[in-house]
């Protein structure tokens, strides 16, 4: 699974770099120039918000800290669409009770975002799907665990801020809705729900 993540992003990077040589970006004097490509790389603190209809059981997923990739493109000053890239290891267990080893995520997300301009800083919000991949798991405790990789909705809100005219810093913040059916040594299958808040400082290059 890490050689298809390491796929994802050559080819993110290669088509990113042939379609920045063939845009070339809109420039003027005013505050509503802009680039047509911009890449942000951020690290990011992902915080799940696990809920599931285990009885008389709490499912503890803890905190995780990572890289994360973005690639942006605007369909104008306003509107862009944005891809996002990164995963996180996480471990799992029953609150007072076994240990369920750790997981990696990988939930690619692409958002839809409307920027506004106020001098150097650009505030923005946005909101999109992901699709998640569980992979590299540990069993912990148990012989089997298996986890369904699905579908699930992205809200994001942050703010850019020019360094100068090709660098800028970048706060983001985002909510995944996420949720899973997980199969214990064969077992009945459980819902659990991930939702993480993922809040992530970074810096940023525009093409």
């Amino acid at each position: 699974m890490k050689n298809i993540l390491f796929t994802i992003l050559a080819f993110a990077v290669l088509s990113f770099s042939n379609v920045s040589a063939q845009d070339a970006s809109t420039s003027s004097n005013d505050d509503t120039s802009y680039s047509k490509w911009q890449a942000r790389f951020r690290i990011i603190s992902v915080i799940p918000s696990a809920d599931d209809d285990i009885p008389l059981a709490d499912v503890d997923i803890s905190t995780a800290f990572t890289p994360e990739l973005d690639f942006t493109y605007f369909f104008n000053k306003n509107i862009a669409a944005e891809l996002i890239l990164g995963t996180a290891k996480h471990n799992v267990e029953i609150e007072n009770g076994p240990d369920l080893g750790h997981v990696w995520l990988l939930p690619p997300t692409l958002n839809l975002q409307y920027h506004f301009y106020a001098n150097d800083f650009k505030p923005y919000v946005g909101a999109g799907v992901n699709y998640t991949i569980f992979y590299g798991v540990d069993e912990g405790d148990f012989s089997s665990i298996e986890y369904e990789n699905g579908f699930g909705f992205s809200v994001q809100t942050g703010v850019d801020y020019n360094l100068n005219e090709k660098w800028f810093l970048n706060l983001d913040i985002k909510k995944l809705w996420l949720k899973t059916d997980v199969s214990v040594d064969n077992a009945p299958d459980v819902e659990v729900e991930i939702n993480p808040l993922i809040v992530g400082l970074g810096v940023g290059l525009k093409f």
